[in-house]
């Protein structure tokens, strides 16, 4: 063969290349055949759905109104959290305020060296009294499986301590954006179901975004039909990790069963591991769709037409956005494949009937296929190169082609074009239906780079794999970075100041009332200021709903700055407008510290005497604008508030913040009084630490002073 020309080596290269070819189509026929029964078990049933079950007599969908009725039931939301300082907080503002629910409570799980994270929750904490911190006691990052372990038994025992039963327990992450209905809906299936998945999906993405565009395509195709099918023919249905409601009987199961490790710790995909648990156990699992309707923003014509608000039905789902870039999308499916192909064929082999087997078949023939897939890419790429040498006339000798009419090899190659003709279809139809034609029309060309992601995910999962099973190398949670979207992004509708503060437990309906009645009835002050006075706030919480209210950040002041005496306001006006100057951020900017948001009308009027061109307010505590007013008119620089008796507690180590909390749960200072005779009474602290610490807010404050609730002050 070294003596014949260069034409005939290609020409055998290519007869080979042709039998390769051959042998990779009948791989992706087989694979294709598997997914043509789903869409004819798919379409078949919602045909025969809509012609009988929904054209029965008796048949009534569930309405909102239908969910509204039901009493609520205790709800509780867990949200593990390692390394999710630049999200939890969003995450934690928007579920809270848009949740329309009020029996639940949220356990967000840490780690003790996370500090950043831990100090961003701790920061909700003081606002949302609904809110609890559970530390992992081990350093991190362990498994996602061992952080939800810790929050199931902090839940259990926060059960005990209440005297209460949560009917169910929310699954979430910290990038989830809910929908007000969520908990109203799992509370209606509660406790007749004991596991319920919601849909997820991606938040939308600009059309350019091929990366995250992928999770949009496959999360449109795989919540609407793939789970519905899943869940018609076995039953079985696998938790997505995120909008999972595990009823309190399922997760009593699975601690009984697994001495308390309800979640396996050695599975990087717990919450597939752990439906396939629950299905064996006979747990009812369902899979739910109920139509609700969100709010968009969208723009049209691939972003040349104007952006379109508008609202659409979909089915309840939790929203999110997936990771962006190549590479931590492909290490993100590294981890569903290792634990859903691999892991899951070890620890749960092939149990289960007929047609559990047939899915579990189908979610492991992906460590095979993920290869096949960029082979045959690469193969139709030399074939196309081929067609180009003959068109050009650069290479003519050919040996008979195989792919010749009414052969296997060509009635083969027909079959899969047609069922990859299908694959489009199907994709086209489900994201259209999500997101607009602009994404269906994307969602051809990023089927590739879908591939593309694929086929490196899987490959690190083998890389894993194996090491794990030749040298025993200890799979760990592969953290992915989370995005979380704006505001504006949201569409949401900011709350009034009372609402919003009721929404958090900060005030008690009743005293919100009464201090309503108290501005109507000639009291010209602020709600906030009224809440304060009487001893319903706190003046942290309320600069906190300000600033969450009016989007504004909060205030650093600058004490340095303030005495240094050189800022472009005179002291009258500081106090006449009752702000204090910050540091400017750019040459002609005014900015501000203030207690209230100034109106439109006030910074004109400010900029005016000022000569600047923009305000930037951030919010302080009415306390913080005091001293300042008081510093930068020639007195000492002494905010009025000191720390309370039971943070000073904690802060010295004089008792456990857990201890603490777990009392502060049933405080109420106008039946208890003072928080400290409260705290001796319930053996929390002694009276010498008591003795201690208020001599400790003696130091701080100055001068002794009473405040209304019992504590020292200035």
């Amino acid at each position: 063969m070294n003596g014949l020309p260069w034409d005939i080596h290609l020409a055998n290269y290519y007869a080979a290349l042709e039998t390769v070819a051959a042998a990779v189509a009948v791989l992706i026929l087989i694979s294709s055949l598997d997914d043509l029964f789903i869409d004819i078990w798919y379409w078949v049933r919602e045909s025969w759905r809509t012609l009988t079950v929904k054209k029965r007599r008796e048949y009534r969908p569930l309405t909102q109104q239908d969910l509204l009725q039901r009493p609520e039931q205790p709800l509780a939301i867990m949200v593990p959290a390692w390394a999710e300082y630049d999200v939890i907080a969003q995450m934690v503002e928007n579920m809270i305020d848009v949740l329309d629910y009020r029996e639940y409570i949220v356990f967000v799980g840490t780690y003790p060296n996370d500090a950043e994270t831990i100090a961003e929750v701790e920061r909700m904490r003081r606002r949302y009294k609904r809110l609890r911190r559970v530390e992992v006691p081990h350093a991190g990052p362990t498994s996602k499986a061992d952080c939800l372990n810790w929050l199931i038994l902090s839940i259990f025992d926060y059960e005990k301590r209440h005297d209460i039963e949560f009917a169910g327990v929310i699954l979430h992450d910290s990038e989830d954006v809910l929908h007000p209905m969520e908990l109203r809906f799992f509370n209606y299936l509660l406790p007749r179901k004991d596991m319920i998945q919601l849909p997820v999906t991606s938040l939308d993405r600009e059309w350019y975004e091929l990366i995250a565009g992928v999770y949009m395509d496959e999360f449109a195709e795989w919540h609407a039909k793939d789970l519905v099918v899943r869940e018609s023919v076995s039953g079985m249905v696998p938790s997505a990790g995120v909008g999972t409601c595990f009823s309190r009987k399922a997760l009593l199961a699975l601690s009984a069963a697994t001495n308390n490790q309800p979640f396996n710790t050695d599975s990087l995909t717990e919450d597939y591991d752990v439906g396939a648990r629950l299905a064996a156990m006979g747990m009812h699992s369902i899979f739910a769709r109920f139509p609700v309707q969100f709010r968009v923003r969208r723009p049209s014509w691939f972003g040349w037409g104007p952006v379109r608000e508008s609202t659409q039905s979909m089915a309840l789902c939790v929203r999110e956005y997936f990771p962006d870039n190549f590479r931590a999308s492909y290490r993100q499916k590294a981890r569903w494949v290792l634990g859903i192909g691999l892991q899951s064929w070890e620890t749960l082999g092939w149990r289960g009937s007929l047609a559990t087997k047939y899915l579990l078949a189908r979610d492991r023939k992906g460590i095979v296929t993920s290869f096949v897939s960029i082979i045959a890419y690469i193969i139709f790429l030399q074939l196309l190169l081929f067609w180009v040498l003959k068109m050009t006339g650069l290479w003519q000798t050919q040996f008979p082609t195989i792919f010749q009419a009414g052969t296997w090899q060509m009635n083969i190659a027909l079959i899969t074009t047609a069922a990859l003709a299908s694959r489009v279809v199907q994709r086209f139809y489900f994201v259209n239906k999500l997101y607009g034609w602009e994404h269906a029309l994307m969602s051809i060309p990023r089927m590739v780079v879908g591939n593309m992601i694929n086929f490196m995910a899987t490959a690190r999962a083998w890389r894993m794999f194996l090491l794990y099973l030749l040298f025993g190398k200890r799979m760990v949670w592969d953290k992915t970075m989370h995005d979380f979207p704006s505001a504006s992004q949201l569409v949401q509708t900011r709350k009034r100041l009372g609402e919003l503060l009721t929404t958090w437990q900060a005030v008690e309906p009743e005293r919100l009332e009464e201090a309503l009645q108290q501005q109507q009835g000639g009291r010209q002050q602020p709600l906030g200021r009224i809440l304060v006075s009487q001893g319903w706030l706190d003046d942290e919480t309320l600069a906190e709903a300000i600033a969450f209210q009016g989007d504004l950040a909060r205030a650093v002041i600058d004490v340095d700055y303030l005495q240094a005496g050189v800022f472009p306001l005179s002291v009258e006006a500081c106090v006449q407008w009752r702000l204090l100057p910050l540091p400017r951020s750019t040459a002609d900017t005014l900015s501000v510290a203030v207690a209230n948001p100034l109106s439109e009308a006030e910074q004109a009027q400010l900029l005016h005497d000022v000569h600047a061109s923009a305000v930037e307010q951030s919010i302080a505590r009415e306390s913080e604008i005091n001293a300042g007013l008081r510093l930068i008119s020639g007195e000492t620089y002494r905010i009025d508030a000191v720390p309370l008796l039971g943070d000073l507690l904690v802060e010295m180590r004089l008792i456990a913040r857990d201890q603490f909390e777990r009392v502060l749960d049933e405080y109420k200072p106008q039946r208890d009084g003072r928080i400290g005779d409260y705290l001796v009474k319930h053996g929390v602290a002694t009276e010498a630490a008591i003795a201690e610490a208020v001599r400790e807010q003696h130091r701080r404050s100055g001068q002794p002073q009473y405040s209304a609730d019992g504590e020292l002050k200035a």
